[in-house]
């Protein structure tokens, strides 16, 4: 009798053990349990830490309640201005009512995935290539928008939305680089153009104030004959200057300096003497006109 009781205890702690094993489950830190009681929803979520259900008519769904980095296959589009365009993103989310993600959408992961895809297209379709390529940051809040307002109703939590690569056509790659070279030849030539000018009016300074003193120019010629002879390299070619050759002719027209001479072409009165009569000129001689360029 007593070696029947305990077989029979043996059996109990046995099938005791087997039903402790079948129903025990072990929720991580970063995930939350569900339970379905013969397909019916327990209104208690299960915490992180050893819990039990009980094995048959329990089933246990974990949800994982961590951010989810989700790529977004590259979708083909046609822009407003009408571009194709090859767009890929990636989506971060997470869930925030495991109950709702488990009963409310079959499947969240894909069905965000799917909603991330359309509003991905949907975005290419209503914007421009410039909004595209420079105004990102405006794309990413519309798509987070789009795709949190449905995703709410799921248990899920749409954190941030980028749009990752946008891939242009090359013919449009080409005709991009055209009109950014055209554009920078011309702020090229505006600035130089206003350069010309800015100098023009220097320029023009610089001759009024030259033109008040006759000398400044002779000096500025000096400085630019100083300037290209530093090179050493180049024959200078210096036009001889007027005012010397006024200097000369001032003194080739300058009087004797007899004083018996300087008496008689003044006068005595100081005054010219009186021309003689044209019948009594005599021409000058061809010796005596000579005569002055010989003594110089």
């Amino acid at each position: 009798m007593a070696q029947e009781l305990v077989i029979a205890l043996v059996a109990v702690l046995c099938a005791a053990a087997l039903y402790v094993a079948s129903a025990a489950r072990v929720i991580r830190q970063y995930e939350r349990g569900v339970v379905l009681r013969l397909g019916r929803l327990r209104e208690d979520v299960r915490r992180p830490g050893f819990t039990m259900v009980v094995p048959g008519i329990d089933r246990l769904r974990k949800v994982n309640m961590q951010i989810v980095t989700m790529p977004v296959p590259a979708q083909d589009g046609i822009t407003r201005d009408n571009v194709t365009v090859r767009v890929d993103a990636v989506i971060y989310f997470k869930v925030v009512d495991p109950t709702n993600a488990v009963i409310a959408v079959e499947d969240y992961r894909f069905a965000v995935s799917q909603m991330a895809q359309t509003s991905l297209r949907s975005i290419i379709g209503k914007s421009d290539l410039d909004d595209l390529l420079s105004n990102r940051e405006k794309l990413n809040q519309g798509l987070e928008v789009m795709i949190d307002s449905p995703a709410v109703s799921w248990g899920v939590q749409i954190d941030r939305v980028e749009i990752k690569d946008v891939s242009l056509p090359e013919t449009m790659k080409r005709s991009m680089a055209r009109q950014a070279e055209a554009d920078r030849e011309r702020r090229a030539r505006v600035i130089n153009a206003d350069a010309e000018l800015q100098a023009s009016k220097k320029l023009a300074q610089a001759a009024g104030e030259m033109s008040a003193q006759p000398a400044a120019l002779q000096l500025r010629l000096l400085q630019t004959v100083v300037a290209v002879a530093a090179e050493k390299n180049s024959t200078l070619v210096l036009p001889f200057p007027v005012e010397l050759l006024r200097f000369l002719e001032r003194a080739q027209q300058q009087p004797s300096p007899d004083p018996e001479a300087r008496e008689t072409a003044t006068g005595r009165d100081g005054d010219a003497p009186p021309a003689p009569p044209a019948h009594l000129a005599v021409p000058p001689s061809p010796v005596a006109s000579e005569q002055p360029f010989a003594h110089h």
